[in-house]
């Protein structure tokens, strides 16, 4: 589990007006903020998992893998089509409703199933 930052006014400012890709608002230092990796055999049932992010101590964000529009098997199977996935990589799936800003000092703590994923004070 993890957040990908989009720094958005990259991606308004330069981006979409100039008609450009957006990989300079999608990948900069500190763009992917990774938490630990949880066994599949923990779960009992991966299209029912529920994860939530807190930013400080307030949240902000909650789904379900069971409200994704394609289970995560048929994402692995459509993603390998087109580019080779080993051990370890990972995919971000998409965003709960509830993007909003980040800043200097915030405290992000996300959870899976109601335990602690990754817990990271922004700078």
């Amino acid at each position: 589990m993890g957040i990908d930052f989009t720094a958005r006014d990259v991606q308004r400012d330069y981006a979409r007006r100039k008609g450009l890709p957006w990989e300079k608002a999608k990948a900069f230092d500190g763009s992917a903020v990774m938490g630990k990796f949880f066994p599949k055999e923990k779960f009992e049932d991966l299209q029912n998992l529920s994860f939530s992010l807190h930013k400080n101590e307030q949240l902000v964000q909650e789904g379900n893998t069971a409200s994704m529009l394609w289970n995560i098997d048929e994402l692995i199977a459509y993603v390998s089509q087109y580019m080779t996935l080993k051990k370890g990589d990972v995919i971000f799936t998409g965003t709960p409703a509830g993007v909003g800003r980040v800043a200097i000092n915030d405290q992000l703590v996300g959870t899976l199933n109601e335990e602690k994923a990754f817990d990271v004070k922004i700078k």
